[in-house]
This record gives C-alpha cells, structure tokens and sequence, in this order.
C-alpha cells in the first residue's frame, strides 16, 4: 500500500477520476489529497463505513472531494 497521500488519494480514485488527477499539476495533486484525507478524518459516516470497507470509504472521500472541486483550503 502507498504511503505518499497523493498515491493514496490516486488510488482510491475511479480508473477515469485517477487519469484525470494524474494529468493535474503535482500542486493540485497535493491539495485534493489534502482535501481527501480531511475527509476521511471529519465524517462519522465514512468511520463506520472504513469498519466495514476501508477501500469503500477512501472511495467515497475520493469521490465526494472531487465532486467539491479543488478549491476547499483547512
């Protein structure tokens, strides 16, 4: 498992959604990663899902991130 929270937030992404980030600057990369692991952290929802699925959690952070957009700064 990558421990780089770029290759993470890539890796829970849909193979369409990684292409498209991939393809962004590493700059922006970072910032969505960011955004994604504040997710995972603020939302109880996906707690209790990560005790199910870890991989479906990280999935619905990735997903809702980039539904957001990269705008979203702590």
């Amino acid at each position: 498992m990558p421990t780089d929270p770029v290759e993470r937030f890539l890796v829970a992404l849909s193979p369409d959604d990684r292409e498209a980030v991939a393809a962004k600057p590493r700059e922006e990369q970072e910032q969505l990663a960011a955004a994604w692991e504040r997710e995972l952290e603020s939302d109880d929802e996906l707690d209790t899902l990560d005790e199910l699925s870890p991989p479906a959690a990280e999935a619905e952070a990735a997903r809702r991130v980039l539904e957001r957009g990269s705008g979203e700064r702590p």
